[in-house]
């Protein structure tokens, strides 16, 4: 029999008898949502494919960290050390610890298909079919590493996406690739000039924004301060353009303008990726190409504008991709992107393609901590399956940022935010939390 996490043996039903709640995936979403569930009255199980929880935490390298401060991640009662990934894990399994989930979470139990039966979810495992009303597809948007098909022949080049570089020291006088104009690349330009690559190249095909700073991520990244901004009375637009000239005059003071993204800062499309202190220290040295990787014949690596150049290392920094092949029906299992899965939910994370089907991870590119944001949609899932909250059907086609969270459920939720009442209360969080405390567990 699979074991939770703290070796507990988990409660099971006959597999004639039906759950409240499925929840797939084990991570800290799924860890969130049965806390919630439970708090709930709501009788559910978490079904996860690892033989432990914690989910994409479980197998990224020790060096992979977030990119906000640990206060910030962390919610109530849970202490967390730091904010790289044993950090992160031991957090999660704090959750399980806290909240006695560990008997609702079936490990080693992958789920092979999940289809709608009429009344019921049908979640079929290598343990038989579970059973559920409802369903919570935790899996996550960060599941799959994409790494883009190109022409290999005979390559040398040793190749790792930024989940599986689990030997960083490797690139100690090395020749670097590294590829991706996002955050995971940014940390890859930080690794190689902090393990002592010999040199590095850099292949971008689209830049985001980000805020150069000399700073630690985890005091760069810190949330707080946007979170009064957004209580400050603000307009949404009017916080983009603040944050907008303060990101233009810090591109300007680190002599980084020309990976200026050409577009206008937008909250509601873009995220505030912290800076990365060393990749701004040896930003010069950098090898900068706006081009994609065509091909690698053997230690040779070609760009799509005409550069080559010898190479022991390709990092791809190119991100992930959505994994709902476990679906039955096709018109959820062939969504691979986080855009077009956000497209299909209504109330933010209610699928518009199959009944009682819930999505919580589709904000989580957003501004803010995923811990708050999985337990604030958590909360209102719940509700709405008890029937003290409806989240509609409306397509949200912006990013809900932190506090916006807070502004989106409310009035679909009144019973979790009282209509008198939640203004002043989530203000005052946002306004007057201290820095070294959590905020409280919604």
């Amino acid at each position: 029999m699979a074991r939770g996490p703290q070796g507990k043996e988990p409660k099971l039903k006959g597999m004639s008898e039906t759950y409240d709640v499925a929840i797939v995936g084990g991570g800290i979403a799924g860890v969130v949502a049965l806390a919630a569930a439970r708090r709930a009255g709501l009788e559910a199980i978490v079904l996860e494919r690892q033989d432990r929880i914690g989910g994409l935490w479980r197998d990224l390298p020790a060096w992979q960290d977030i990119q906000i401060s640990a206060l910030d991640w962390t919610l109530g009662d849970l202490p967390i050390d730091g904010t790289t990934q044993p950090h992160i894990l031991a957090n999660i399994e704090a959750w399980v610890e806290q909240f006695d989930l560990a008997d609702g979470i079936w490990v080693d139990t992958p789920v092979e298909c999940a289809r709608h039966a009429g009344t019921m979810w049908e979640l079929d495992t290598p343990r038989g079919t579970v059973h559920s009303r409802h369903l919570i597809a935790a899996t996550g948007a960060h599941n799959t590493p994409v790494i883009p098909a190109l022409e290999r022949t005979s390559s040398t080049v040793r190749e790792f996406h930024s989940s599986a570089l689990h030997g960083p020291q490797e690139l100690v006088g090395r020749d670097v690739l590294v590829v991706g104009g996002g955050a995971s690349a940014f940390d890859l330009l930080d690794l190689c000039f902090e393990h002592g690559a010999r040199n590095i190249t850099w292949a971008y095909r689209g830049l985001r924004w980000f805020m150069p700073t000399s700073k630690p991520k985890y005091v760069a990244g810190s949330v707080r301060g946007f979170a009064q901004l957004q209580n400050s009375g603000l307009t949404t637009a009017e916080q983009s353009t603040a944050i907008e000239t303060d990101l233009r005059s810090r591109y300007a003071k680190y002599g980084v303008e020309e990976i200026m993204p050409t577009h206008p800062f937008d909250l509601e499309h873009d995220q505030l990726i912290p800076g990365r202190a060393a990749m701004m220290a040896g930003f010069d040295s950098i090898d900068r190409h706006p081009a994609t990787v065509q091909s690698i014949a053997n230690g040779t690596i070609t760009l799509s504008d005409g550069h080559r150049f010898d190479a022991d290392f390709l990092l791809w920094g190119t991100g992930y991709s959505v994994d709902l092949s476990y679906f039955d029906a096709e018109e959820i299992a062939s969504i691979t992107t986080l855009d077009a899965l956000a497209a299909r939910c209504g109330g933010l994370v209610r699928s518009l393609d199959a009944p009682d089907l819930y999505f919580p991870g589709v904000g989580l590119d957003g501004i803010g901590s995923a811990p708050w944001l999985f337990a604030l949609l958590s909360r209102s899932i719940m509700s709405h399956i008890n029937g003290t909250a409806h989240l509609g059907d409306e397509v949200v086609s912006k990013r809900l940022n932190h506090f916006d969270i807070v502004k989106y459920l409310a009035p679909r939720d009144p019973a979790s935010y009282p209509p008198n009442e939640w203004q002043a209360h989530y203000r005052d969080i946002a306004l007057n939390t201290p820095d070294e405390e959590p905020y409280a567990i919604p």
